[in-house]
């Protein structure tokens, strides 16, 4: 990167050619960039586009089929291929394209290649074996790797936290309850508390061992729990506690446990599209459903086998498995970026998008939400095509804004509903989270099974963005305008001393940066003031020397890199773009620059490719790659470029 002065040079001497390139081609960018896009648009009127995680979820699908003992040996041989393929210089796994390996990613994918058949002696497998071993070895993997390492035997149980199936007994006023958590992480939870009550025990039909793997005996470790407070401290007392204690509970209890469990779960299995609609909980639900005694071919349980399969993406030579599907948010961002271009052709593409998300809304509980806002209507959009427990705010500010741009009355009343729903859904300090509301109980992040530290879902600075983007257009009633103030305070409030925004649900400052941005200049803040400058000199300051940005996913372990990344992408750029642009900033040589970056990586078929992952799913332990992000937001920013500059020249 060059110093400040070196980009000053850059920008006045490239400031002509730019202008030029810019102005002569973006309108064909935009041409083929939209024909692209109509190709990719589903017959129903909806887009998905893939949604790729880190390397631990095609490695679990293994292991599930080796647990259960049902292989699919021909898919098991590409899964492999796609993990080998996705192996780290380091000869570890990590959780994001070009990241350092994680020890608890690099036990699983060792451990899935070793179920598959891989020989231990191979080079790429004494390389895998070497980097987990310079972590610590698979004692020091997390919570959920240990127990999947204990249902097969490679550790005892008591290197996992104590987590009895009574726990859906605690009364409300309980300090843990399961719905003190976020949505996440019950759908997570609950299955599993029946995995670990039956110490479930694979069939493992090999007899693979991962012995290798440990430093030393599994069975005479004892420091399976580093502790990482005093507070962690004390709950892992009371955890080793509750350990010894519960041979003492009598059974009824735990026979009226499992019952109330088991009837959570199956309220929840949401058809075809799985518990929660994300694996993890998917895959402990079907698991879960065989301990309770569920035929193989009970409808329940093919149900649940077949949400799972349809999240795999199966290729002629390798296989992976996504995390859950994106249909929802591809569709609503997919039609605001066709909304701005406004031809014809987009126009027409968007009434069948618009239409196909207005058959998705959420009216009706019961939905998990209402336990903490009980006299609150539904209104909300889930983020899969199936999610019928769990709507969420980012994708039902995102479609009801889509709804309320388009113009079309017949969308009133959906969106008065999704209005009605985000006001009441609002937290305590003024912001939005994403599935609940005031799910802030910060001391739940110190228990035993929280050490991924994404127990909760707490107000966000990028969701308030959007919520507060959709209501700025919605008029002035009292409930809307109490909401617009107490949301635009807490996003001022949240602020970073150097003028940008944290994101927690898109790669990283960037994001969270563009978004409060955009929610900004539709609330009517002005450019001028000091929280959209400071917004803008930040963004100035990180745009890379080819006239894009990018941001690494690095950026969560060291917030003193935000808004840098190896190299610039299309995604990263496109947000910054269009936070320049809300701010003002249309004539600005970053502007023009980061347009002409657009241009020239634009592919052939009018998309681009960036192989970055370019969302958490949990900050520091979980990230995604949204394959939409590269197609629709480019496309977003050039459109607004054009709009905002036609007529000028």
């Amino acid at each position: 990167m060059k110093d400040s002065t070196a980009r000053l040079d850059y920008q006045h001497a490239e400031a002509e050619t730019t202008d030029k390139l810019s102005l002569s081609g973006v309108k064909g960018a935009i041409y083929r960039s939209v024909g692209a896009l109509l190709l990719a648009q589903h017959a129903d009127g909806y887009w998905s586009f893939e949604l790729e995680a880190d390397c631990t979820i095609p490695a679990e699908y293994i292991l599930m089929m080796h647990y259960l003992g049902e292989i699919d040996h021909e898919l098991e041989r590409k899964l492999a291929t796609y993990l080998r393929g996705r192996q780290g210089d380091d000869g570890g796994w990590p959780l994001y394209y070009g990241g350092a390996a994680e020890v608890s990613c690099s036990v699983k994918v060792y451990y899935a290649l070793k179920l598959s058949g891989e020989d231990p002696d191979q080079p790429h497998m004494r390389k895998a074996r070497e980097a987990i071993l310079r972590l610590g070895g698979a004692a020091r993997a997390n919570v959920f790797t240990r127990i999947a390492l204990a249902m097969f035997e490679q550790l005892p149980w008591r290197g996992v936290p104590f987590l009895p199936v009574e726990i859906v007994l605690l009364p409300r006023w309980f300090p843990f309850h399961l719905y003190k958590i976020s949505y996440w992480s019950r759908t997570v939870m609950v299955p599993l508390l029946i995995l670990w009550t039956f110490k479930a025990r694979a069939r493992n039909p090999k007899k693979i061992s991962i012995r290798e793997l440990f430093e030393r005996d599994p069975w005479r470790q004892n420091d399976y729990f580093p502790t990482r407070s005093v507070l962690n401290r004390l709950f892992l007392v009371l955890d080793r506690l509750g350990l010894r204690l519960y041979p003492l509970l009598p059974d009824r209890v735990r026979r009226r446990a499992i019952k109330k469990a088991e009837a959570w779960i199956v309220e929840r299995l949401n058809g075809v599209g799985g518990l929660g609609a994300i694996f993890p909980a998917m895959i402990n639900a079907y698991e879960a459903l065989e301990l309770l005694g569920y035929p193989l071919n009970h409808p329940l349980r093919v149900q649940a086998r077949k949400a799972i399969d349809d999240l795999l993406i199966v290729g002629e030579h390798s296989a992976y498995c996504q995390p859950c599907v994106s249909p929802v948010w591809d569709t609503a961002w997919a039609s605001i970026a066709l909304q701005e271009v406004g031809d014809e052709a987009s126009q027409k593409s968007v009434k069948e998008a618009l239409r196909w998300l207005g058959t998705k809304q959420l009216l009706d509980p019961p939905q998990d939400w209402a336990h903490n806002r009980r006299h609150v209507r539904g209104g909300g959009w889930p983020f899969q095509f199936i999610n019928s427990h769990y709507p969420d705010l980012d994708d039902t500010a995102a479609v009801a804004y889509g709804m309320n741009r388009s113009g079309e009355r017949s969308y009133d009343g959906a969106v008065q509903r999704a209005t009605e729903w985000i006001c009441g859904m609002q937290s305590k300090n003024g912001g939005f989270a994403s599935f609940d509301a005031d799910n802030n109980h910060t001391y739940l992040n110190e228990i035993p099974f929280a050490d991924h530290g994404a127990l909760l879902d707490p107000p966000t600075e990028d969701v308030s963005a959007r919520c507060l983007m959709l209501l700025a257009r919605l008029g002035n009633s009292s409930e809307v305008s109490t909401a617009k103030k107490k949301c635009l305070d807490y996003i001022l409030r949240s602020q970073k001393p150097d003028g940008s925004w944290y994101g927690r649900w898109g790669t990283n400052y960037i994001y969270g940066t563009w978004s409060v941005l955009v929610a900004l200049e539709e609330e009517g803040v002005g450019s001028e003031e000091s929280a959209v400058r400071k917004a803008v000199a930040w963004l100035k300051s990180v745009q890379r020397d080819d006239g894009g940005w990018g941001e690494s996913c690095d950026t969560y372990f060291k917030p003193e890199e935000k808004g840098h990344g190896e190299r610039s992408t299309s995604f990263h750029t496109a947000w910054a773009v269009l936070g320049l642009l809300s701010a003002g900033e249309v004539d600005s040589a970053s502007v023009r620059q980061g347009i002409d970056f657009l241009l020239r990586t634009q592919q052939a078929d009018g998309f681009w490719r960036d192989p970055e992952f370019n969302a958490p799913g949990f900050p520091r332990v979980f990230y995604l790659k949204y394959h939409g992000y590269d197609k629709y937001f480019p496309l977003l920013a050039l459109a607004r470029y054009q709009n905002l500059t036609a007529g000028k020249n």
